[in-house]
């Protein structure tokens, strides 16, 4: 199982892929902010598809790494990570409830 991603854990990985301090509340206060506005480009968000897929073994999808907001992006992730690797059907794939 694989646990979803956190503004605090995408926090970190902006450091650690772009050097840019971002505080996850001001990320989670403002959703509409852009990556480019806290100065993260197309090449640090690239980084940071490839240490995801990096640490959970799989790709994530081709739209993550296009994602125009921290939320598109934590969205499309924890919603690739939270399936079965065969994404193409939706028949018994999500079987956590409350």
């Amino acid at each position: 199982m694989i646990a979803q991603l956190t503004l605090d854990e995408l926090a970190a990985l902006m450091k650690s892929a772009a050097g840019l301090t971002v505080d996850p509340e001001e990320m989670a206060n403002r959703p509409e902010v852009t990556f480019a506005e806290y100065g993260l480009d197309s090449l640090g968000l690239l980084g940071i598809v490839g240490e995801l897929e990096n640490r959970y073994e799989r790709s994530l999808p081709p739209d993550a790494e296009r994602a125009k907001t921290p939320q598109d992006f934590l969205d499309l992730v924890n919603t690739n990570t939270n399936t079965n690797t065969n994404t193409n059907t939706n028949t018994d794939t999500v079987t956590t409830g409350a």
